[in-house]
């Protein structure tokens, strides 16, 4: 059974006027609906606002004329400024919310050729949303007038998954957006790429904080600018990248770096500075390392990014900045906050989005490809083509993915090393003997930090009641999860390591809660097991 043609649409006060028989000599796009043979409107849904009752009234009465089929009701909608676009979309959207619609059975055409422009834009924005679950209709006159012509009229579908070359080209767009991020380089760790891919995302599409946690070197950063880069070729961004890292920022030089302040604020204060939030104005300001940021200046930055005005330094008029906040550390803030270094309200405030770059070492299928791009830049950079020998290739990256090679400096050190043997590669050929130099220079430089690494695991310590019960076989398991524990940031981070094969079985995957179980086995718990990092 076919379904039933419904249409929704607001009455024209002028292209749909008239009251004596001249009326019909014109092109009226309400009554047009009706008349063309072809097609039955089984519905109309007629918008209008009650001082018109008379012309809705003669339309409902003319349609019947022309189609007896058709069911006229009228929708009486008053809005005190037709032109306000709020009081326009909350009205229509209050009436589509408590519509009845019944797509299983009727199909819906949202008309756009009458009313107020505003009034069109807010149909056109049901529609897009799926608020009126239907296309839209557009309706045109005849090229020549005459009686009883009704023009013509266009569906237009606004569901982008039916057009195929629209969606070919936002999967392109997405996919170049990938790239973007990561710089050319087609990085192979699923785990990196699913965290970058979320956070192309959020990058285009949301203004909120965004939190970036990791090891030193990992690239929080450079994909913090990237992410600008991004946001600015779309035109989401107008202002500028500003950058700083909060362990450079001490006493009252940190909340005049940041907020600003007047002539004579303090001793030295010889000028007025605005500040790097007021440079960040529509941009994006990036704070690193937030977690060594001062609590007098998290009270401060809190008030700027909830409210988007703060009060510069030596001042009693507030100043505004509208900007996104991007903010990278090293630390864990939970911990932080729990011994009272970091504001509770203020890592709410950060912690809507939250992403934990891996290290360099927690990648290394992403070793080979980051090198091979760190030689095409040193070529860009250079004007000199470097490459390696096969064999010298495969030893390098042999020792570059073994447990051997900390890469406690992760891409700085990566950076470091391919840069070396580039500048000394003799016809532009890296050798064996160069890759062999460089891990030796590579394990003189890893050596103080494996020496200072985290101390030995005393399990008896740890466990002094049940670790004299254990066999060898769950002692020397149990170590090594401690010891994964002690390195990761947090606990899903170490069970994405230690579950890293049978998680991609599973259909659902809660890493975290198996971590947690294993442990309880032994009554510890990841508190207990972070204490001793």
């Amino acid at each position: 059974m076919a379904k039933k043609n419904v249409v929704i649409g607001f009455m024209g006060t002028q292209l749909d006027s008239g009251q004596g028989a001249g009326r019909w000599e014109k092109w009226r796009p309400t009554i047009s609906l009706v008349q063309h043979e072809d097609t039955l409107i089984d519905r109309l849904e007629l918008l209008y606002a009650t001082k018109y009752e008379a012309l809705a009234q003669t339309l409902q009465r003319d349609i019947a004329n022309v189609s007896p089929d058709t069911v006229v009701n009228l929708v009486p909608m008053d809005v005190a400024d037709p032109w306000d676009f709020g009081e326009m979309y909350a009205a229509l959207y209050d009436w589509a919310r408590s519509y009845r619609f019944d797509p299983a059975h009727e199909e819906y055409w949202a008309h756009i050729t009458t009313g107020t422009h505003v009034a069109q834009i807010c149909m056109f924005l049901m529609v897009e949303s799926r608020f009126i679950p239907g296309v839209l209709l557009q309706t045109a006159p005849p090229k020549k007038q005459e009686r009883g012509n009704p023009g013509s009229y266009t569906l237009i579908d606004l569901d982008l998954s039916r057009y195929d070359v629209l969606a070919q080209r936002f999967s392109q767009a997405h996919t170049e957006a990938l790239e973007f991020l990561k710089s050319g380089i087609p990085t192979r760790n699923k785990r990196f790429n699913a965290l970058i891919e979320e956070i192309e995302r959020v990058a285009v599409r949301s203004q909120a904080p965004i939190l970036l946690t990791g090891p030193t070197g990992a690239g929080k950063s450079h994909l913090a600018r990237r992410m600008f880069e991004l946001k600015k070729s779309q035109h989401r961004v107008q202002g500028d990248f500003v950058e700083v890292n909060c362990a450079t920022l001490r006493g009252d030089g940190a909340a005049s770096t940041l907020f600003g302040h007047k002539k004579g604020a303090f001793t030295g204060a010889a000028a007025e500075r605005a500040g790097l939030l007021r440079t960040a104005h529509q941009g994006v300001l990036f704070l690193d390392e937030i977690g060594e940021l001062g609590l007098d200046e998290q009270a401060m930055l809190l008030k700027a990014v909830e409210e988007k005005r703060f009060l510069p330094m030596g001042s009693d008029r507030e100043v505004s900045s509208d900007f996104q906040l991007i903010v990278g550390t090293n630390r864990d803030l939970r911990i932080d906050v729990a011994q009272g270094r970091f504001r509770e309200d203020l890592f709410a405030r950060i912690n809507l989005w939250a992403y934990t770059l891996p290290g360099l070492a927690q990648r290394p299928e992403d070793i080979e490809p980051n090198v091979d791009h760190l030689l095409v830049r040193a070529a860009t950079d250079t004007g000199r083509a470097v490459r390696f020998n096969v064999e010298a290739k495969a030893r390098y990256l042999q020792f570059a993915k073994s447990a051997d090679a900390l890469w406690s400096g992760n891409f700085r050190d990566l950076s470091a090393s391919v840069t070396r043997m580039a500048t000394l590669a003799d016809g532009g050929r890296i050798s064996t003997g160069l890759v062999d130099a460089e891990i030796q220079r590579l394990r003189w430089l890893w050596q103080t930090a494996a020496e200072t690494q985290a101390p030995e695991l005393d399990l008896d310590a740890l466990l002094p009641n049940a670790a004299g019960k254990l066999d060898l076989f769950d002692r020397l398991q149990l170590e090594a999860v401690i010891r994964v524990c002690r390195e990761s940031l947090t606990l899903s981070d170490a069970g994405r390591q230690l579950f890293d094969q049978s998680r991609t079985q599973r259909s659902v995957v809660n890493d975290a809660d198996r971590l947690r179980k294993y442990l309880l086995k032994f009554g510890l718990t990841w508190d207990a097991i972070r204490q001793l990092a």
